[in-house]
C-alpha cells in the first residue's frame, strides 16, 4: 500500500501541554525513527544513553542539552547530534519543540 503524501509545518503537528512532554512519531522504521516533541517550560529528560546517534533540531523555543557533561544552549533553528552511547540530558528553558531523528545503525 502506498503511503499518502502530506505537506505540513512540523512545529504545528504537535501542541504544548501544561507541565508535560508530548510526542508524535512521524516515521518509524527498523533503520530509524523521526519523532516530534513538545516540552513545556521546565520539562526535560534525565541523563540517559542511546545505542544510536540522534539529531535534535529545535523547531521552537529554547533548550539546555548536556552531552557527556558538556552544556549546550539551543534555540529555534539550531541542531546538535547526540552521539551513540554518550550520556545526555535536556531541559526546556522555555517551552520548546524539537524534531528528533534517530538512525539505528553504527
Amino acid at each position: 500500500m502506498k503511503q499518502e503524501l502530506k505537506q505540513a509545518v512540523l512545529a504545528d503537528m504537535v501542541e504544548y501541554q501544561d507541565n508535560a512532554i508530548v510526542s508524535k512519531t512521524i516515521i518509524e522504521k527498523k533503520t530509524g525513527t523521526v519523532t516530534l516533541f513538545a516540552f513545556d517550560q521546565g520539562q526535560g529528560l534525565s541523563e540517559h544513553t542511546a545505542p544510536f546517534d540522534a539529531m535534535v533540531h529545535v523547531l521552537d523555543g529554547e533548550v539546555d542539552i548536556r552531552i557527556s557533561g558538556n552544556p549546550y544552549h539551543l534555540k529555534q533553528g539550531e541542531m546538535i547530534v547526540m552521539p551513540a552511547d554518550e550520556p545526555h540530558a535536556l531541559k526546556a528553558v522555555k517551552p520548546f519543540k524539537m524534531l528528533l531523528t534517530m538512525i539505528k545503525s553504527k
